[in-house]
Parts: C-alpha cells; structure tokens; sequence
C-alpha cells in the first residue's frame, strides 16, 4: 500500500549493515523476487548485506531455481518447518535449511497465541535430532513472557505481528521508534539468562 518493494528495501538494508553486523534476513514472497530474478536479487542483497532469505510459499522441495544463484552468491536458504510435519518431512526440511531451521510453533495464523509450550520443545527436540542447524521458533511470540518461554526450549525467537502491532498503536507518537525500540528490549532481556 505505501509503495515498499524489495528494490527499495536493500537501500535500506546497506543504510543498516553500516551499523550492525547483527545477520540480516529478509522475509519475501516467490513472486517478488522472481520479478526482481533470482539471480541477481541473491547477488544484490548478499551486495548491500543481507545474510539470509526466508520465502515462505517456496518448500525446500521447490528451490531448485533458487539453489545455485543463493549458493554462488553466499546467501543462506532458511526454510519453515510445521508441527504438522510428518518424521520424513521434519529431517528432509531441517537438512535443507541453513543458517537456521524456522520452526513455525503453531497451526494457524500469525498473531496466534501458543498454547502449549510442551508440544513446541518435544518438536524442537525432534528437529534437534535430524540436523546440527540452530532451530528458531516463531509464531505466537507476543510478549516477554512468550519469548522467554520459547528461548528455553529453542536456539532462536522469531517475533514479527506482536512488533508490527507495536508500530500500529504507536504509529502516530512522536516517539514510535523509541517506543517499538522499548517493547524490543522488553523481549531481548527476557531471554537473557541471569
């Protein structure tokens, strides 16, 4: 709606390497980075810094395409892992992912709220088993309290919808970055060990 696109994304993602060497992974639709090519979006945003691509609507079964210009330009292929997955597709998909295996915690929507923690750390402890990559939880991550339940069972927490509500309700303050920064921080030190 406000015109974003991944052209004007890796602008924004050099304007950020020069200030972290945090890894950098950017979230797209197959269809964006089609448009853009394949090949020269993983050369272009390897180029300004970005360190990993998740494309949810492309199963590690269907990168092919993707696989050789990602490999030669140095960009990790992290894929999604379901709690609906079967023993075959859990060890399949933790194989292929790199950098991190993206454990979705949940069926449903994003925003959703996880239930029960139990399901998630015996799912990441059987993903642990196929795989040595580091296994990051998302979905359903709304708050401190969340993080840091999912933190005890997993190497990474993925928070996305409970960060864009943040820019929602404060989108208007004349502090919105502070204020996102604050619930971020929120979040960080909740998983910091004592």
């Amino acid at each position: 709606k406000s015109g974003t696109s991944l052209r004007k994304l890796l602008p924004l993602v050099k304007q950020l390497r020069g200030r972290t060497q945090i890894p950098i992974i950017l979230m797209a639709y197959y269809n964006s980075v089609h448009a853009f090519g394949i090949e020269r979006f993983c050369h272009e945003a390897v180029a300004v810094g970005v360190d990993g691509l998740i494309v949810p609507d492309m199963p590690p079964d269907e990168a092919g395409p993707f696989r050789s210009p990602a490999a030669q330009a140095g960009l990790q292929l992290i894929f999604l892992l379901a709690p609906t997955s079967t023993p075959e597709r859990r060890t399949f998909v933790a194989r292929q992912s790199q950098g991190f295996v993206y454990y979705v915690s949940l069926t449903g929507i994003t925003g959703s709220k996880i239930k029960d923690m139990g399901d998630v750390a015996r799912n990441v402890e059987r993903i642990r088993k196929v795989t040595k990559t580091p296994v990051a939880v998302g979905f359903g991550v709304a708050s401190p309290e969340d993080a840091e339940r999912v933190a005890a069972v997993a190497d990474g927490v993925i928070v996305g919808s409970a960060i864009v509500k943040q820019i929602a309700v404060h989108q208007q303050d004349s502090d919105m970055v502070g204020q996102v920064a604050s619930f971020v921080k929120s979040l960080k030190s909740s998983m910091v060990a004592d």
